[in-house]
């Protein structure tokens, strides 16, 4: 109905009316191929969830007048494609879609502004469609990307999509499947275990003086009838008598005191005699006195 309605006005106005209609109609054309060859690439991935999506992000302009202030937003650190030097190989997060509309508008894909600021957290770069989005999500950053990886377990496609494969690792990105491999890859499953034993459970019945050699053998057998041959002869000289060494053991003695009540003494009287007549006279007899004091007295 366009081609003909074209074809009618070139016809009732003239040649001046058919070139800038031309130029429309090439550039309806080729938006109309290359929104089929998108839809035909993300057709592999979700036949029937993203189509509307993807069109509607088409659509929209992308890029915004209004830009992040570093200055009013200190928390986090903001860059902008003037400031990196390799912008073309700069690998964005949730492959350059905004996060935050993902999750506010029930998954909805809109292309995120580089223009409007690059948030880096944890070493990953984020853009966003708008500068509310963008206050929105520096807020709570690991907030959005866990609900973006809910989102994603409800629709699987995002996944490939988003390229969400650091949150999922048993899903194989496409670049590095080969033909025949599978889109989720089977899990490797590891875990830590520990057995403890005793040292001998079971008894040992090993015999260490078993020889299977008969030569073996037979060299015991001779040794130990060679034994019996053999005397064992001592002697003891008078040098070396008594040459031994000796311990004795003894208890010291002990001092022994013991203390009575009572004190007792006795005095008894010295002897004393004296003999009379000894002088002045050769023969005559000599008195014997006895001087001792009696014990009673």
């Amino acid at each position: 109905s366009l081609v003909s309605s074209l074809c009618s006005k070139v016809l009732i106005f003239g040649s001046s009316w058919f070139q800038p209609l031309f130029q429309s109609l090439s550039q309806v054309w080729s938006g109309l191929q290359d929104e089929a060859e998108l839809l035909h690439i993300l057709s592999l991935h979700s036949p029937s969830v993203f189509l509307v999506h993807v069109f509607i992000s088409w659509c929209l302009v992308w890029g915004s007048a209004e830009r992040i202030d570093p200055a009013q937003m200190k928390t986090q650190e903001w860059l902008f494609p003037e400031n990196l030097s390799n912008f073309d190989q700069v690998l964005l997060q949730f492959n350059g879609f905004c996060g935050y509309t993902l999750v506010e508008r029930d998954g909805l894909l809109l292309p995120g502004d580089p223009h409007i600021g690059i948030l880096k957290h944890q070493q990953k770069l984020f853009v966003f469609s708008s500068t509310d989005a963008a206050v929105h999500f520096s807020a709570a950053p690991d907030q959005f990307i866990s609900e973006v990886a809910e989102k994603a377990k409800r629709s699987p496609e995002l996944i490939q999509l988003l390229r969400l494969h650091q949150q999922f690792p048993s899903v194989s990105p496409y670049s590095e499947m080969k033909p025949g491999d599978s889109f989720v890859a089977k899990p490797i499953s590891k875990c830590e275990s520990g057995t403890q034993t005793d040292v001998h459970p079971l008894e040992t019945n090993i015999c260490r003086t078993y020889q299977w050699n008969q030569w073996e053998l037979r060299r015991r057998a001779i040794k130990l009838a060679d034994l019996r041959t053999r005397v064992t002869v001592s002697t003891q000289t008078p040098q070396s008598h008594m040459r031994r060494d000796n311990a004795t053991q003894t208890w010291t003695p002990k001092d022994a005191e013991s203390q009575t009540q009572r004190e007792g003494g006795s005095g008894v009287p010295r002897p004393q005699v004296y003999l009379a007549g000894l002088r002045g006279q050769r023969d005559g007899p000599a008195v014997k006195v006895n001087l001792t004091t009696p014990v009673d007295q």
